[in-house]
């Protein structure tokens, strides 16, 4: 009897230590799972599909080029004709051969800094939604620059949201330099993780990088640890450079900013319906400024942002949740990574409006195949709704589950002699009848397994008996705790006062320390 109570006792402390927090080794997953077994091409078609891409840019070229791609291509051996840029197959193929293949980008918190390229998938935030599902009243509100702050401060504690790229537009910003700083300066208080926006201007790079250095604490400390992408839509498909977007890249390059070259045609609408052609197009597209950006700064860090989106062909409507947005976007990091250059694509793009069934289906869909298929980085992956307009803080939270479990699938299974448990089976038979209490249950309970933090796995009684939540009315919970507490302090009062000498920050200071907006 005596020894029955202390193996109970022991498994009871092992249950209980295993119960606690998992250390950083003991995680059922991790940010950079290896991914890409997931193929919806064949190598054939990888290479057809490249080579049309190189067929576009040698016959149609690119309309609208800026002085500065002129400047490097021509000379390279392009051609300007009829204010088109045309790209050699061979001019094509030696950049990619000098693109950098994989770099680091860093968080302010160099722990949670992701490695990007090869095989790893990283899961993040991204977006320009106008507005914000209301929980409580069931509708849909302007975002504003609160808001931005607060995704970014909800996100720091979501542990499998590896990276935030700013998900809302502050509409309460008048105008555009009000807009990019502010929204840089905001995710940047919110969040220890890496961080991406988008700009207006070349200027405003410069001002963001400007600032960014101010709070390291020195001048070009920013281009040594860059820890913010831009993500830059260059192209207004078919095949024209965006001029506000390009002439802001190349001061990117300039200042040493990682940059996600964004071609985002939608099939049926700016790319062609066969999703084949939009694939094509979008990788042509993403080519040719990758050829430009190395052609200024060899190896200058660059994500392939093959984002091809898919029309509803009955309405015209963007469709971010269908099986087509799925396995085009798996198809777009299948061919970047076939090119060995970072690929990053989109999904998670629900075109519910609300964070229900519609929304969980069209996110788990698409996020999965995304992973599976190897994506570097998986943008939009949560929060996002309404085909991208609008951005759910209860969504974050649920999608923070679904990333889990989705990332738990691209892990996969290891097959190992300990894993196949033999010794362990043969243990059960002649012991207690069952794996509940055995050693090896418990010692993988953390590490081979993964639990929801929203998501229920009670019983129906019991799940009356907690008061019959739904999972938004659970994540609201989390999302009111979260963001009624959690005020990072990773730039300090004396820092940030000297970054609202220099620069016209909008943001309430009282706002970084406490929010009336999310207080009981």
């Amino acid at each position: 009897m005596g020894d029955e109570r202390r193996r109970a006792g022991g498994r009871a402390a092992r249950v209980a230590a295993r119960a606690a927090a998992p250390g950083e080794d003991d995680r059922a997953v991790h940010p950079g799972q290896s991914g890409g077994r997931y193929q919806p091409l064949t190598d054939s078609e990888c290479r057809t599909v490249y080579d049309t891409a190189l067929t576009l840019l040698e016959e149609y070229g690119i309309g609208g080029p800026i002085p500065e791609f002129i400047d490097v291509v021509v000379p390279a051996g392009g051609r300007l004709d009829d204010d088109r840029l045309h790209f050699p197959r061979a001019l094509v193929e030696e950049a990619i051969a000098m693109a950098a293949k994989e770099f680091t980008w860093h968080g302010l918190d160099d722990d949670r800094s992701i490695q990007v390229g090869g095989d790893r998938v990283h899961f993040g935030t991204a977006g320009a939604a106008v507005s914000v599902w209301e929980h409580e009243t069931r509708t849909h509100r302007p975002s504003d620059l609160q808001d931005v702050y607060d995704v970014a401060r909800l996100v720091d504690t979501l542990e499998h949201v590896h990276f935030h790229v700013r998900t809302l537009v502050p509409r309460d910003m008048a105008g555009a330099r009000d807009l990019d700083v502010n929204t840089a300066y905001a995710l940047a208080m919110g969040t220890t993780k890496p961080i991406g926006t988008s700009f207006f201007q070349p200027e405003h790079v410069h001002e963001v990088v400007d600032m960014y250095d101010t709070i390291l604490g020195r001048p070009g400390a920013f281009a040594e640890r860059p820890f913010c992408v831009a993500n830059n839509t260059f192209v207004v498909p078919p095949l024209r450079y965006a001029e506000d977007a390009v002439r802001s890249m190349v001061a990117q390059v300039d200042t040493g900013m990682p940059i996600n070259l964004l071609s985002a045609g939608q099939a049926g609408a700016t790319s062609p319906a066969a999703l084949a052609g939009s694939l094509a197009q979008a990788l042509a597209e993403c080519l040719s400024v990758l050829t430009c950006v190395n052609l200024i700064k060899p190896g200058h860090p660059c994500v392939m942002g093959l984002w091809p989106f898919v029309s509803d062909l009955r309405t015209g409507a963007m469709t971010g949740g269908s099986g087509e947005e799925a396995v085009l976007n798996a198809a777009a990091a299948q061919v970047a990574n076939w090119l060995d250059l970072p690929s990053g694509v989109a999904a998670g793009m629900a075109d519910s409006k609300v964070p229900d069934n519609q929304a969980g289906h069209e996110k788990g869909l698409t996020v999965a195949l995304a992973g599976h298929a190897g994506a570097n980085l998986v943008y939009e992956s949560a929060g996002m709704l309404a085909s991208l307009l609008a951005c759910s803080y209860e969504a974050l939270v649920i999608d923070n589950d679904m990333l889990g479990a989705v990332n738990r699938t691209v892990r996969g299974i290891e097959v190992t002699p300990d894993k196949l448990s033999v010794e362990t089976i043969g243990s059960v038979i002649h012991g207690d009848g069952h794996f509940l209490g055995s050693d090896q249950t418990l010692s993988i309970m953390q590490s081979e397994y993964i639990y929801p933090q929203v998501g229920d796995r009670l019983s129906p009684a019991d799940w009356f008996d907690a008061g019959a939540t739904s999972v938004d009315e659970r994540a609201r919970i989390v999302v009111r705790e979260v963001l009624s507490k959690h005020f990072p302090s990773h730039i300090s009062p004396e820092v940030d006062a000297t970054v609202r000498e220099r620069f016209e920050i909008r943001l309430p200071v009282g706002a970084l320390t406490s929010s009336d907006r999310w207080s009981a």
